[in-house]
């Protein structure tokens, strides 16, 4: 049998395929506006590879999880993310998972959730405020991250992403160069991802999620939370990889 989790994000939707333990596949999806149609899509591209309902078992996660009817079961994400994280990591510590319209912070211990915080309805310090910001400036993720590198400490203080928005566009007006506006901008999410994640404190952190991959934003945490934080590309499908895991349950 395979096991197969779902997480369907506010952005994207993530799935991994597990066989004999092993992660044997992953997609990644844009979640679009219809948490329906996406997964109506995820099972149409797995069933052209032979996955079906006849030899899988499903389980579904994230924000459109009661959006995929043929899951088995639906498991909240805080377990998902758990279970995933400490599949791919092994060790006790916290997940930092910063998402499209929230970020979660858990505290592993023996792969069981011993706390977990989120962040409020805000979406700063989220991949929505970096999709607003790297819109602003033109740029993609990657190139805000680059860019970041070289530029000089400036202060983006608004709490809200729509005044930090209109902060950034004061900044360009002024002239200030793109560098400095783009080390700002990360440097926001930085500071309200450490402030959240002060109340789930740890020794070692692992960043899950859209920025998984972004050397320069697990860098800044790190100096941040001074503490190592680890990750893997993996660990973007960390949720789905946990549902694929509780998948063996059904």
């Amino acid at each position: 049998m395979y096991q197969v989790g779902i997480d369907i994000g506010s952005s994207a939707a993530k799935v991994a395929v597990i066989k004999d333990d092993e992660v044997a596949k992953t997609m990644l999806l844009d979640t679009g506006f219809s948490s329906r149609k996406v997964a109506d899509k995820i099972y149409e591209s797995l069933a052209s590879e032979g996955i079906t309902k006849d030899n899988a078992k499903y389980v579904a996660t994230g924000y459109g999880r009661v959006s995929v009817p043929y899951a088995d079961n639906v498991v909240t994400e805080i377990t998902c993310h758990g279970k995933g994280a400490d599949y791919l990591f092994k060790e006790n510590g916290t997940v930092i998972d910063i998402g499209g319209q929230d970020t979660k912070g858990i505290s592993l211990k023996r792969g069981r959730v011993m706390k977990f915080i989120m962040n409020d309805k805000c979406s700063a310090g989220t991949g929505k405020f970096l999709e607003v910001m790297t819109g602003r400036l033109g740029l993609t993720l990657e190139e805000l991250s680059d860019l970041a590198r070289e530029g000089n400490e400036i202060s983006i203080s608004s709490m809200c992403t729509v005044f930090a928005e209109s902060e950034v566009i004061s900044l360009i007006g002024k002239g200030t160069p793109r560098a400095d506006i783009a080390f700002g901008v990360i440097e926001s999410v930085i500071n309200k991802v450490v402030a959240l994640i002060a109340q789930v404190p740890a020794d070692k952190y692992f960043l899950t999620g859209g920025l998984c991959e972004d050397d320069y934003v697990r860098e800044r945490l790190e100096l941040a939370l001074n503490a190592p934080v680890k990750s893997t590309p993996l660990a973007r499908y960390a949720g789905a990889i946990g549902a694929a895991i509780l998948a063996a349950e059904e």
